[in-house]
């Protein structure tokens, strides 16, 4: 995943991300992208990964000196964050909640059932602990990938995702897994594509910032608390202070 070859593969897949739109000064901002989701605090309020998110700045800051002007769009640093179960979104999202004027209601409700569920039925103490791999190319962005440092942290992030997308109220609210797990922390977005763009170059590039950047003691993440969070576009994630928590 990490070799200049596998970024090659994953460049020719990549797309204009529609989550930043083109404003009439030539810059670009972020667009209009509503939902939920459920993650890890963002960096401004996780001081304990500090490290992590600080390595991941920096990663960010190099993407934007060496690549071409415009490729991609970054996202404020202080709204890092791994998303833990991604819930629902854009219209989706709004038709529910056209429909039903107690839907956030009923969704806050019904996450702090699954939470509970999860504490109910898990058994285990130990400290969910992941680590930073590289850089990561998706489709229409571009972030970092995280590995589980152990079985036991794996299985406890794989158990709460189940405790949510199994849960029947959910369902019914619109809430379905969209997507296989892959732990990633995403840097930024996707601006325009060059007609001509020299992935080759892009691949390489890639691969050398995380021979340049990435420390050589692996950095580990800990995951000690999971938040509901709502969000208007992809640069800012919120939470009422009722609103369900859940501390591993």
């Amino acid at each position: 995943m990490l070799l200049p070859t596998a970024y090659q593969s994953q460049l020719q897949h990549i797309q204009e991300s529609p989550k930043f739109q083109l404003l009439p000064d030539g810059t670009r901002g972020a667009a209009p992208f509503p939902g939920y989701t459920v993650i890890t605090p963002p960096w401004e309020e996780d001081l304990e990964n500090s490290e992590f998110y600080t390595c991941l700045k920096e990663l960010q800051q190099k993407l934007l000196q060496q690549l071409d002007q415009g490729l991609i769009v970054t996202i404020p640093p202080d709204s890092f964050h791994l998303t833990l179960a991604d819930l629902i979104w854009e219209n989706a999202y709004r038709e529910r909640q056209a429909e039903n004027p107690e839907y956030e209601q009923q969704l806050q409700q019904l996450i702090a059932q699954s939470f509970q569920k999860y504490q109910q039925s898990t058994s285990s103490s130990n400290t969910i602990s992941w680590q930073l791999l590289g850089l990561m190319v998706m489709p229409r962005a571009i972030g970092v990938c995280l590995a589980p440092n152990n079985q036991d942290s794996y299985e406890q992030i794989k158990q709460f995702r189940r405790s949510i997308y199994q849960n029947r109220g959910l369902i019914g609210l619109g809430v379905q897994q969209q997507y296989h797990f892959t732990a990633h922390v995403t840097l930024g977005y996707f601006g325009e594509i060059p007609p001509h763009l020299e992935r080759d170059r892009l691949g390489n590039i890639l691969s050398e910032l995380n021979s340049q950047v990435l420390p050589q003691k692996a950095i580990a993440f800990c995951i000690r608390r999971a938040e509901l969070r709502k969000f208007d576009d992809m640069t800012h994630y919120y939470r009422e202070s009722e609103w369900p928590v859940l501390e591993f």
